[in-house]
């Protein structure tokens, strides 16, 4: 391929190809005044040319980088009904602290009545996809922010020992924005050892001017779900689910948690804070 390069020496060739550019720019434009009876200069006609025939930017650049996410994230419909309780936006991680509670056969066997003796009086419940104990509230972490979060939580818990707790009483709860209701096991034994963990974790939540946990907690951990404000049509049947917990061949269930590791997830991520022994 041969490239043609302009020579600077060649002022003829220079001047035509500006009167040509000109004529061009006057043919689309209406010619501009002369102002104070001087001619309008040959660059700032040029420029003039230029800004008038400038082609708009093609549509699938202007979507290529979407200022918000894209609608359909934000459909409740592709995630069981849930509604996000704070709008997503990017450089935003949502994030709280817990420890995990990992189900035991006779567990899962109580979960199936409960949701069976539930949707008997048409209450249809979803089971929790991950069974766990909060001991924060769910906050907003810019991803600045996410290492000397973890930093200062994981030497607040340098001397935090492992303990026992367990649940064994239901109870039914409702998000502050009343989009979920939940089926809930509250916390028997432990109360006292759990609320020296938030005093911990509130601190850092302090430290970082984000919402601490609330004064007067019930610990509990989630069993299943529906959408909306269910929480008098649970509440109705609570006594009867609770007569398949207490009524059990070995005697009343109880969910009893090993507090051995904290974690914390902020978004995809998850940091976890070992106690000690």
């Amino acid at each position: 391929m041969l490239v043609g390069y302009s020579s600077s020496s060649s002022e003829e060739e220079e001047e035509d190809s500006e009167a040509a550019a000109a004529t061009q720019c006057q043919s689309c434009s209406p010619k501009k005044k002369e102002k104070e009876g001087f001619p309008m200069p040959k660059k700032a006609k040029m420029e003039e040319c230029v800004s008038k025939t400038r082609l708009p930017l093609p549509e699938c650049l202007q979507t290529m980088f979407p200022d918000e996410e894209d609608p359909q994230t934000e459909d409740s419909s592709l995630h069981g009904g849930r509604i996000r309780t704070f709008k997503h936006e990017r450089g935003n991680w949502a994030t709280y602290v817990y420890f995990p509670y990992h189900p035991e056969e006779e567990f899962e066997e109580l979960l199936e009545e409960l949701l069976s003796a539930a949707a008997s009086h048409s209450v249809d419940l979803t089971a929790q996809e991950e069974f766990h104990l909060s001991l924060s509230q769910t906050v907003v972490l810019r991803h600045h922010w996410i290492q000397p979060f973890m930093q200062s939580l994981r030497a607040g818990l340098t001397h935090c020992k492992r303990f026992v707790c367990s649940a064994g009483r239901l109870r039914v709860y409702c998000n502050a924005e009343r989009t979920r209701t939940f089926l809930s096991m509250e916390v028997l034994t432990g109360h006292a050892q759990l609320l020296d963990l938030v005093r911990v974790i509130d601190q850092t939540l302090t430290e970082f001017q984000l919402e601490t946990f609330y004064k007067d907690p019930s610990f509990h951990v989630s069993l299943a779900w529906c959408v909306g404000d269910l929480t008098e049509e649970l509440k109705e049947i609570t006594k009867e689910l609770q007569s398949l917990v207490d009524e059990r061949d070995d005697g009343p269930f109880l969910l009893n948690l090993d507090v051995a590791e904290l974690r914390c997830r902020t978004g995809n991520k998850t940091f976890r804070f070992p106690l000690e022994t």
